[in-house]
């Protein structure tokens, strides 16, 4: 198992210092942890942090709460768990507020018992409260029944917060630009991730089910130092394809089909995203490889076009002419060529967005900065990370030739824009035609 790049206790320093600095004066932000999510009476789902506060921590416990203190100076402050052998003896060892302020570099910490008390303190009289309001409603309850206490206070000399301001904004701006260290663990989930591609071409034949594919690329995922999935695993076979989030996975592979397989790896938080799709049988039918080599040019001609100063809009320009040319040429659109490149004709089978961001959340945030007719219009820069996916699905019942009916294709690679241009991060599974035939042949 290689030795992965981890983020640094001083990066995530620095991170709440950046949003300390952009928070107005004498304000508090508070940002929750995720809690456990129970999956069934008294079991839960794998934990999974809630992604702005992990960025802003790195602590991984359930419950927690980061507040963000900016008066004269500034302080971090954590509410966490406490220390408690008996429970830590059923569900797993705890940090505690005394080891956490070292480890996590905070200027006090205390336990969830103390929230109540001392939580009012540090927003009261301050006259900006920054919080994702409407995210968590049980967190909204919370926060406004203490502003509410604080404003019952008054002669007490208690003073609420007259601004409510979302801290969103802020942290996912932030969280668009990828460090070094972040990028390093990109490069690294996608190695993982590509390798499970690989595998599942090797392992997937006739009369295998999607869900033992898809224990193939778990397998290799958690080998690898992947605990997870970054999302679940879509492994469609034949007409499966064409759902665009098939995750039954429970139907059995035949030669004469294509398996699309979208899956990545979670690797210290953070997702990567691919999309490859090839033959059961090893082999390629003539129709098969002809629409797969029409998404494959439109993939590279898009991604060729990544560079500082281009956006959305134009890859999808470039995307949807290549398309539109491919499927002409195929004779699955018909008329005036020129007319259908303007009318984005192949839409009527590329049904979803070219990519779209990448980091901690698979779709992850940042703004695309959408004119009124929804073109992504923000200019790319160095550090942001997105994926290129385009996709043809043909619908089983489609007027088209009978080889081309039931047939769904998409290749999406994950993308990093650079000073002066673009490296593409998925690089080690095979994409053309005679790549992945030549690796399913052995």
């Amino acid at each position: 198992m290689m030795k992965h790049t981890r983020i640094e206790v001083t990066e995530f320093v620095e991170r709440r210092q950046r949003v300390l600095a952009k928070m107005p004066d004498n304000s508090v932000a508070v940002i929750p942890a995720n809690k456990e999510v129970t999956r069934s009476r008294d079991t839960e789902f794998l934990f999974c942090q809630d992604k702005d506060f992990y960025y802003l921590t790195g602590f991984h416990e359930p419950d927690a709460l980061l507040v963000l203190v900016k008066g004269d100076e500034t302080e971090s402050i954590l509410f966490c768990r406490d220390k408690d052998p008996a429970q830590e003896v059923w569900h797993g060892r705890r940090v505690g507020a005394e080891k956490a302020q070292e480890a996590f570099k905070l200027d006090h910490t205390y336990t969830l018992d103390e929230l109540e008390q001392v939580l009012p303190m540090y927003i009261n009289g301050t006259e900006y409260l920054l919080f994702a309001q409407g995210a968590d409603k049980e967190f909204d309850s919370m926060v406004f029944a203490i502003l509410d206490i604080l404003r019952a206070g008054f002669k007490q000399g208690f003073s609420a917060p007259g601004t409510l301001i979302d801290i969103r904004p802020i942290i996912h701006e932030m969280r668009l630009f990828k460090s070094a260290a972040e990028i390093n663990i990109m490069r690294e989930a996608n190695v993982i991730s590509g390798n499970a591609h690989s595998r599942a071409m090797t392992f997937a034949k006739h009369g295998t089910f999607e869900y033992q594919v898809e224990a193939e690329i778990l397998h290799e995922f958690a080998s690898n130092g992947a605990r997870a999935a970054a999302y679940g695993s879509i492994v469609g076979g034949g007409e499966n394809a064409t759902i665009l989030h098939y995750t039954d996975n429970d139907e059995v592979l035949i030669d004469e089909e294509l398996l699309l397989i979208d899956a990545g790896a979670e690797l210290s938080g953070y997702a990567a995203d691919i999309t490859r799709t090839f033959p059961v049988s090893g082999k390629f039918t003539a129709e098969q490889k002809a629409l797969y080599n029409v998404v494959l040019e439109a993939q590279n001609a898009t991604i060729a076009a990544i560079k500082p100063g281009n956006n959305f809009a134009q890859l999808n320009n470039i995307a949807c002419e290549v398309l539109t040319r491919g499927l002409y040429d195929l004779g699955l659109l018909s008329g005036d060529l020129q007319q259908l490149i303007e009318e984005k004709a192949c839409k009527q089978y590329f049904i979803h967005g070219l990519g779209h961001w990448l980091g901690l959340d698979v779709h992850d945030v940042g703004d695309y900065q959408m004119d009124e007719h929804k073109n992504q219009l923000r200019a790319f820069e160095p550090g942001m990370v997105m994926t290129i996916e385009p996709g043809l699905y043909i619908d089983a019942e489609a007027e088209v030739g009978e080889n081309y009916q039931g047939l769904g294709i998409r290749i999406e690679d994950n993308i990093l824009v650079t000073a002066d241009g673009h490296e593409n991060l998925t690089v080690n599974v095979p994409k053309t035609v005679d790549e992945i035939e030549a690796l399913m042949a052995g």
